[in-house]
């Protein structure tokens, strides 16, 4: 279960805006880990796989920071929000060793998975579909598999961002077609994506999972005409 940390001067301002670094409590224990999965590099960069990396990024612009820190093999930042202190969290091992970074952070913040928050690129959903669900298999996704493996537990929040199905069927078709770039129409369509995201997740932060749920389980919430 999420800790919660006692408001004090600390404590994030409502709606999830962040107080400045300085002002962060640093012997608070930390409440949520906030990941986004990706690949490095530039010719990943604009990539299906890479959704969660750039919802991350757009969540830390809403949240008026950047990941410009280095831990766990990642880049991170940390701030207050709605009374807790929340990790943003961008492995920068390939996808599928996500996990070992995960697993470091979650062991140094003495995190356990159900304070873990997914964001990461899903083929059973079309472009422009948010689904956020606790729990669940990692559905053939081999970075959701390396943290279920690294945590030894199934049972964290995903926050799955569809990217479509490829044309042709099989392990490989689908390798293929997460590593390939948007289409002109659907990179269009992934800026509202990534924009829409951001904003459930700042919607989760500050008035909780199952009203986000509510809101962004609903096809047309994240404001564009889904496409296979």
């Amino acid at each position: 279960m999420l800790r919660t940390v006692r408001p004090g001067p600390a404590a994030g301002t409502a709606g999830g805006l962040p107080v400045p670094e300085a002002q962060i409590d640093r012997t608070a224990p930390s409440d949520l880990l906030v990941v986004g999965l990706g690949n490095p590099g530039l010719e990943y960069s604009e990539t299906r796989h890479n959704l969660g990396w750039r919802c991350l990024d757009a969540l830390a612009a809403r949240l008026g920071t950047s990941l410009d820190g280095r831990r766990w093999h990642s880049r991170v930042n940390s701030l207050a929000s709605g009374g807790r202190r929340v990790w943003l969290v961008q492995p920068q091992t390939f996808m599928n060793e996500s996990g070992r970074a995960v697993k470091a952070a979650c062991r140094d913040l003495e995190l356990e998975p159900e304070s873990l928050w997914l964001v990461h690129d899903e083929l059973d959903l079309p472009l422009c579909r948010l689904r956020i669900r606790r729990g669940g298999s990692a559905a053939g996704h081999n970075g959701v598999k390396s943290l279920i493996t690294s945590l030894g537990s199934p049972d964290f929040v995903r926050f799955r961002i569809g990217v479509g199905k490829p044309p042709t069927s099989g392990a490989e078709a689908g390798r293929r077609y997460v590593l390939s770039r948007f289409s002109r129409a659907e990179a269009q369509a992934a800026k509202t994506v990534v924009e829409g995201v951001a904003q459930a997740l700042q919607v989760a932060l500050s008035d909780g999972l199952d009203q986000a749920m509510a809101v962004y389980n609903r096809a047309g919430s994240l404001g564009c005409e889904e496409i296979p």
